[in-house]
């Protein structure tokens, strides 16, 4: 199914491939850097052609069996995303959007704090500075209450985090956790998820930071007994402070929090685990990441995780068959009286999980199916910290019927703002990206229709990503997505990458996934912390909807050797 809805973007890709009038310079650009990241696909450059995208990207894959009037999952016009990832049925009570760093953080210490089972974290990885110390701090005093808890307790923690962003500098996340690990030796596990792509002369080659590129372990999971938080931040201090980001907390969700606990526990049965030496091992019997043949490890990779999604979609499909088709139906009446308060689901969560280094494409298959189908008079919210969205997406973006606001950080808001070296060039990089695909916009006479806007707040930095569908007639969204991609080429090609889609009737989640995108649309023409009027109306000016004279201002000049590097590193970033 995953390979047949794939195969649509791959013959469009090709098929514009062969189209004559492409620069050749950024062409070789573009192969020279998709062949150092294992790329099979063929690079091409937008052409008018890409209004034919509609026509040509996959259909939207084909719901196996007819949808029953009495079940939950059968009312919404989503359920066919069942056919690739299990689907959970929850209550819209159990759902909570989170708006702020501060929030993030104080609710993550809490719910540390009272963990009694298990506590399940994956990032890209765990800062050093003191906010990041209390994070381990609490671990630590969860662990000691368990030994000396009357019963043993059989909480266990598990951490996966990127192998080489982990081990970055001599105080890294590693020196972070490995008194946890020394400590309570048979409770702590703490994963290094180490990309195959990056080995032999390239590892060797590439110094630090710069490794990173090649590939990492992006999902952002952290989970609690029961309770699950999917986002997009990082356990770093920013990240607690003044870093914009997305958060949605799932309380009391079993089936969800065994998933992701499966899925963590098969990223970090194919990762280094580190020893309380500081050294790393492999789990036995598993292929090296970058020692042992590649294809060997990445089709064991690709089994270990997929075994995870399809045991998971099949118990969920057994449990809604006992559930909905059994001889003997109950109502919800039948349901309380029997002991059972949960309330029935009016929201479901699917997770999507993107790891192209293991041939799992999910992620990519769903969010480009849902570009495709979205219909004249909807409209789509798209934010990113980072807008490299892929060819495929601004294809689909520029050739479908919806209207889309996309958001993205100003230059002064993205996390590499001010940076030394190499990486203080790459918010220009991404002006020139942003100016590109704006001038096509306008080429395309497609202004009213897609519109971009700048985030921007004094003091902080915007990190967000995330997607709202907002049906034609209607002014609340039923589906977002949340979690770890940025949209871009990276997400989708090297990093492994995990969100979920919630599709909801709940009006009143449908309002709080609303609400929190008004706050950070808002945010746009809000004048923050400003002391004089004149601050004010620069703001306002810097601010809201992109137009040409955006990129007129001083600070979006771009300078020439930024624009003639960007086609070669902008699948980096």
């Amino acid at each position: 199914m995953a390979a047949a809805a794939a195969a649509g973007p791959v013959f469009w890709r090709r098929l514009l491939g062969l189209l004559p009038g492409r620069p050749g310079l950024a062409a070789l650009l573009g192969r020279l850097s998709d062949r150092l990241g294992r790329n099979r696909d063929r690079r091409r450059r937008r052409s008018p052609w890409l209004l034919l995208g509609p026509l040509l990207s996959p259909t939207v894959p084909q719901v196996t069996s007819p949808p029953c009037c009495l079940c939950p999952e059968g009312v919404h016009r989503f359920q066919w995303i069942r056919n690739l990832v299990p689907e959970f049925g929850v209550s819209s009570s159990h759902v909570r959007v989170l708006s702020s760093p501060a929030e993030f953080f104080e609710l993550m210490k809490g719910q540390i704090k009272v963990a009694k089972r298990r506590v399940v974290m994956a990032s890209l990885y765990l800062g050093t500075g003191p906010l990041e110390q209390e994070l381990v701090d609490c671990l630590e005093s969860t662990l000691e209450k368990s030994l000396q808890a009357k019963f043993p307790s059989d909480l266990k923690v598990s951490i996966l985090l990127d192998f080489t962003r982990g081990s970055r500098g001599r105080k890294n996340s590693r020196t972070m956790l490995l008194p946890l690990l020394q400590r309570f030796p048979e409770q702590v596990r703490v994963s290094l998820f180490h990309t195959p792509n990056l080995r032999g002369l390239l590892r060797l080659l590439i110094p630090e930071r710069f490794n990173e590129t090649i590939g990492l372990q992006h999902i952002k999971v952290y989970l609690f007994d029961n309770n699950v938080i999917l986002s997009g931040a990082n356990l770093s201090d920013s990240y607690f402070t003044n870093r914009q980001d997305r958060y949605v907390f799932l309380q009391d969700c079993p089936d969800v929090a065994d998933f992701f606990t499966e899925l963590v526990d098969a990223v970090g049965d194919v990762s280094l685990q580190l020893q309380g030496d500081d050294t790393v091992q492999v789990v036995e019997g598993m292929v090296h990441p970058y020692k042992g043949d590649w294809a060997a490890y990445c089709k064991a990779a690709n089994k270990r995780v997929m075994d995870v999604i399809n045991s998971a979609r099949t118990r969920q499909q057994m449990l809604h068959a006992q559930t909905f088709h059994s001889d003997s139906l109950w109502t919800q009446e039948d349901t309380e009286a029997a002991g059972d308060q949960r309330p029935a689901p009016d929201t479901w969560i699917y997770p999507l999980i993107q790891m192209k280094p293991f041939e799992i494409q999910i992620d990519e298959i769903v969010t480009e199916t849902l570009l495709t189908e979205a219909e004249r008079g909807a409209k789509v919210y798209l934010t990113t910290g980072y807008f490299n969205l892929t060819q495929a997406y601004m294809d689909l973006v520029l050739g479908t019927r919806a209207e889309y606001q996309i958001l993205l950080a100003s230059p002064e808001v993205n996390g590499f703002f001010g940076a030394k070296g190499v990486a203080g060039a790459i918010p220009a990089a991404y002006v020139h990206i942003e100016q590109q695909f704006y001038s096509e916009v306008c080429s395309l006479g497609q202004q009213e229709r897609v519109q971009l806007q700048e985030y921007w707040r004094r003091g902080w930095t915007f990190h967000a990503k995330g997607l709202w569908l907002y049906l034609a007639g209607s002014s609340l969204p039923c589906l977002t997505l949340i979690g770890s991609p940025n949209f871009g080429y990276r997400s989708v090609h090297r990093d492994l990458e995990a969100q979920i889609a919630i599709v909801t009737e709940s009006r009143a989640l449908q309002q709080q996934l609303h609400q929190c995108l008004g706050i950070a649309v808002a945010k746009l023409l809000e004048p923050l912390l400003m002391d004089e009027e004149t601050e004010q109306e620069q703001l306002y000016l810097r601010s809201g909807v992109v137009s040409s004279t955006t990129f007129e201002q001083p600070s979006r000049q771009v300078k020439l050797w930024v624009k003639m590097v960007t086609p070669l590193i902008k699948n980096f970033f």
